[in-house]
């Protein structure tokens, strides 16, 4: 079982992704924003962590930056789940640090193949 944080701003996304990966045996926390997802990841070092980009305050792509800028925290695989679905979206979340790339609304086999990939790592 890995612990997984979803940082994002919608209860609704926060909802699905948690059913997903509670299914799949995992752990989650979450952070509201950006900055929050940063201070969390630093507390809690997750297995994983979602991003969501659109965001109050930092977006995901300034806080997967920091993350993967971080020593403490590089190591951390991050999957950017957006609604942001242009290709220079993905490639720029991708050029921040992120592992991989979702658009939202997220189809369920996609997310448990991409989680169980980075996790078996």
């Amino acid at each position: 079982m890995a612990q997984i944080l979803i940082v994002d701003d919608s209860p609704t996304e926060i909802h699905v992704l948690t059913t997903i990966l509670q299914k799949m045996g995992h752990s989650v926390e979450t952070a509201p924003n950006g900055e929050e997802g940063i201070v969390r990841a630093k507390e809690l070092v997750p297995d994983l962590i979602l991003m969501d980009v659109v965001m109050p305050g930092m977006n995901g792509f300034q806080a997967t930056r920091q993350i993967s800028k971080d020593s403490a925290t590089a190591h951390i695989p991050i999957i950017i789940v957006t609604t942001k679905d242009q290709e220079t979206d993905r490639v720029w979340g991708l050029r921040q640090g992120a592992k991989d790339y979702l658009t939202k609304p997220v189809d369920e086999a996609t997310l448990v193949e991409k989680v169980t990939t980075l996790l078996a790592g």
